[in-house]
Order: structure tokens, then sequence, then C-alpha cells
């Protein structure tokens, strides 16, 4: 499987997959390069390029305090650089849209296009509530089938998704082992989450004006916790060119291959 080594001597896994336009597929804060199983299909044209963060799926754990966005930031440039891609494009699911608009406003010239899945620069704090109550925690359920269920039973804010659907996502999101299920990731990431949140939060809104000039879409949850009606409001007022697509009987975050997801992404990949 494909690897590479960070300045800082992390080795970090990815997958290269496809020979067109290259899109970096940047997952959620807990999740891995397999995030995006859903929609790639539906893809077949592109070159999609699905990194694992440090201490995430099948990359080196590091030092906690690397698990932030500016380094994960850099990391990503890193691959970029290990395959020799001037540009590229980002769909950034949540984590990903944050590393994607933190590019933006870094290293602009190296992006031909952003995705942004359910996430914006003004986060709700009902959702980093969420985040914040079960991050670095195995599940209470003892096995894919329990939590498959327990998904389908508890997370009102999905709607008519089939049990193989919530299957598929917990075993990429956990191990299941004879003492339970065990999460993919280090769970040291919830002392950088829980550091980060301790500090004053930023004005995120210059890094998401600094998308100007690049196409850009936008997919948001319907009943999501996290990204806000409001909020994604006044991201179309400030980029009234911005693709949207509101994604009914969806939480955070859509798994894009839903028809209003594949119908906005279609429309953007046509600017690639």
């Amino acid at each position: 499987m494909p690897y590479f080594t960070t300045a800082d001597g992390t080795r970090l896994h990815f997958t290269d997959q496809g020979t067109g336009a290259p899109v970096l597929c940047l997952a959620g804060l807990t999740r891995n390069g397999a995030d995006f199983d859903h929609v790639a299909p539906h893809l077949p044209d592109l070159r999609l390029i699905r990194p694992d963060y440090r201490g995430r799926g099948q990359s080196d754990w590091a030092e906690p305090a690397t698990y932030a966005i500016p380094q994960e930031a850099q990391d990503t440039l890193a691959l970029m650089d290990h395959l020799g891609l001037d540009k590229a494009a980002i769909l950034g699911t949540s984590r990903g849209g944050l590393i994607a608009m933190v590019i933006a406003a870094t290293a602009k010239d190296r992006l031909t296009a952003v995705a942004l899945n359910d996430i914006g620069p003004d986060l709700s704090e009902q959702g980093l509530k969420v985040i914040r109550n079960y991050i670095g925690k195995n599940p209470a359920q003892a096995t894919y089938a329990e939590a498959a269920e327990f998904r389908a039973r508890s997370w009102v804010q999905f709607k008519n998704v089939p049990i193989e659907r919530w299957l598929a996502e917990v075993e990429n999101h956990y191990e299941q082992t004879p003492d339970g299920l065990v999460i993919r990731y280090d769970p040291k990431l919830r002392d950088a989450v829980l550091a980060a949140g301790a500090q004053p939060a930023p004005d995120l809104w210059p890094l998401f004006d600094a998308l100007g000039g690049l196409p850009l879409a936008l997919i948001r949850g319907a009943n999501s916790d996290l990204l806000t009606p409001e909020t994604a409001a006044e991201m179309q007022r400030r980029r009234p060119d911005m693709i949207f697509a509101d994604v009914p009987d969806r939480g955070h975050v859509p798994f894009l291959d839903e028809p209003v997801a594949l119908d906005a992404l279609m429309q953007w990949k046509a600017h690639l």
C-alpha cells in the first residue's frame, strides 16, 4: 500500500486511484480515506487521492501536539509534492474542509477548486459538544452489528439509511476485537482537540474568504448540528457563485452519494 514520510518522520498512508483531474479527498476529524468509499464509484473520471491523517487509519501515530489543522495542511501539501502535483482540487469533509481553507489562505496557488462537505467557518457549539463527548473513546457496543443497529436507532438526524450502510460505516471506523470495538485512530487525538478547544475560537471567516476565485461547492446535511443554516446562508452571501446543496434526511455528515449531493458534485466537477 502507498505510504510517504513527512519531514518529521511520520509515515502516512494514502490511496491513489484514477487518471483524471487530481482531487484530494480529505476526511473528517476521526475518520480516514475510506470516508469516500460511497462517492468514489460516482467519480470514475477523476483521480481520487485519499490520505489518512497522522494518527488515523493506517497512518503512524504521532505526537498529539501535531494533531492540528496547520500540520495536517502541511502534510497534505507534502503529499502533493510526493506525488509531483503542482495543483489539485480538494473535496473536504468536515475537518478536511477546514484544511482546504487553511491551504487556500497559505498556498492558494496549489488549488484548482474546493468542495466542502458540511463544514464552514463558524461551527455550532452544539455540534462541537457532540464531538468532544465521543472523541477518543471506544464505543459501548461490542460488535459491528450492535454498533450499526445503535446508529440506525439513535442517529435521528439521519433517515432512510439502510442498515447495510451503517454496517459499512462502523466497519470502517472500528476494529472488532474479543474485547469489543476499538477506534481506528490514536485516542490521544482527544487531548489535542480538547486543548485546542480551551483556547479562544479564532475568526475563520478570513480563511473562507481566501477561497475567493476558486470554483467552490458546499454540501450541507439539512439536519446538521455543526453547520447551521445561518452560517450556510452567510457563505452563500459571500460567494453567490458557490454551488450549494442541502441534503435532506442527513445530519453531519452526508455520505456524498445522495442524489442532491451528487448533482452538486457533478456541477463542481465541470470546473476541474
